[in-house]
């Protein structure tokens, strides 16, 4: 044990003697949470802006309009039809609205027609304008279909339709998902610098192997066992630092917050630094030298975080690519983190949780029958 806690204070002690290595491993992880910030830490509020072309000069179509304009985040823009392809093609206006001829007359008798909604941005748009649009209108045709015909009686009841005064009582929710979004963009950043810095920390094996270091410990009464589960602990001391700076700096300082408990957040992440050592250790016990552990753990680590959804959500990639992302330990604990802001309990995700130990045990037992094979680490078994 007094040799262990000797290499791991010796490495601790070389490592972050410069000041390069305490950027890189202990605030490059923070970077995640500005990418994060610039990406969703702006005003959300979106304007719609909406364009209408009034081919129905009618006192319906005129208060149609004028519901239009009075909808909160919706700018109302009237244009001639000449102009519609235009405006829409160069993302000026979002949709257009277009009131036919005939489209009031259509209202009085209780079957609306004559309505043409013009949009490139799909139904996010379209699906807003027409949740208020459309009731609106539905609720003057039902009083068209109620007069029956009769002029007298549908002006009578449209004009106390217009007057009639509701009462509506509003109450604000906390919106979690700007939250939650910059919490998944961070995380998925921190991953990422996990995975990179074990690789790194691991690599000082090989290091010391190419100047020699490596083999005069061993003539001492330190083994390659002590030795190999001393780089372990200090990995996981690095690691479990960034994941503490990261989650801090998130809450305290940025304020935003996880919708989690933190010590979930950090157990789920504890996980995962078990798995990016077992990753580290396996690059390095199939390289012979530094270089080539370095361009393997490239090679493994940037493309299996860009298909396990760090960068993005998985969901927006091809349905054969979600299933690649299945088999990669980084969108299981992305996952883990997910469904417990959804309100899942860690003890109700047991499935994900042996999921990621069997990553790490499976990761850590290849390294070790590896190295165990390896002339140069025979005592690590």
């Amino acid at each position: 044990m007094k040799d262990i806690l000797w290499l791991v204070q010796n490495t601790l002690s070389v490592t972050f003697k410069q000041k390069k290595n305490i950027i890189m491993y202990l605030f490059m992880p923070l970077i995640g949470i500005f990418i994060s910030l610039i990406a969703y830490g702006g005003d959300q509020k979106m304007i719609l802006h909406v364009g209408v072309v009034n081919h129905d000069e009618s006192r319906i179509t005129s208060d149609t309009i004028k519901f239009l304009e009075d909808l909160e985040n919706v700018k109302v823009t009237k244009l001639e039809e000449s102009n519609v392809r235009e405006k829409i093609i160069s993302g000026e206006l979002d949709s257009v609205i277009t009131f036919d001829r005939g489209y009031s007359e259509s209202v009085l008798q209780g079957e609306p027609n004559h309505i043409r909604l013009t949009s490139i941005k799909g139904a996010e748009v379209t699906g807003f304008i027409k949740s208020y649009l459309y009731q609106y209108i539905d609720n003057i045709s039902t009083i068209g279909k109620i007069a029956n015909g009769n002029q007298q009686a549908f002006d009578s009841m449209y004009k106390g339709y217009q007057k009639a005064n509701f009462s509506l009582t509003t109450k604000s929710l906390a919106d979690t998902s700007k939250n939650n979004d910059m919490t998944y963009k961070t995380i998925g950043f921190l991953i990422m610098i996990m995975l990179m810095s074990a690789g790194n920390m691991s690599e000082i094996i090989l290091s010391e192997k190419e100047n020699r270091t490596y083999f005069r410990l061993l003539s001492t009464p330190i083994n390659a066992r002590t030795y190999i589960l001393s780089n372990v602990i200090v990995n996981m001391i690095v690691m479990i630092v960034q994941v503490l700076i990261t989650l801090t700096v998130m809450t305290t300082i940025f304020h935003i917050d996880l919708n989690i408990p933190y010590w979930e957040a950090m157990a789920v992440m504890f996980l995962f630094a078990l798995i990016s050592v077992g990753i580290s250790l396996l690059t390095t016990s199939f390289a012979n030298n530094r270089s080539a552990a370095g361009a393997l753990q490239n090679l493994i680590v940037l493309p299996t975080v860009m298909l396990s959804g760090c960068f993005w959500p998985v969901e927006v990639m091809p349905a054969s690519i979600q299933k690649v992302a299945n088999f990669l330990p980084q969108r299981w604990t992305l996952d883990t983190l997910t469904k417990l802001q959804d309100g899942n309990t860690l003890g109700s995700l047991y499935l994900n949780i042996m999921i990621l130990l069997a990553f790490a045990a499976a990761f850590f037992l290849i390294a070790i029958y590896k190295f165990s094979r390896n002339q140069d680490t025979r005592n690590f078994v």
